[in-house]
């Protein structure tokens, strides 16, 4: 089971502020889409500007569009 629940938190889009980060990739702040950090999986998601904030995943296409 544990597997399963794995997987659920690895397909979530948003994380706040403080959070681990549930999979390796590219994510933004709300606030500022276009502030793209890499972040690697088990990497505690920081606060944007001294401010928490939720963190949402892009794709690469997403952030070379």
């Amino acid at each position: 089971m544990k597997s399963i629940a794995l997987l659920r938190e690895r397909a979530t889009r948003t994380m706040p502020t403080g959070s681990h980060c549930p999979a390796s990739g590219l994510w933004s702040p709300d606030s500022e889409p276009d502030a793209v950090q890499a972040f690697p999986e088990g990497h505690v998601l920081p606060a944007h500007n001294g401010v928490a904030t939720l963190w949402r995943r892009r794709t690469a296409a997403e952030v070379s569009a």
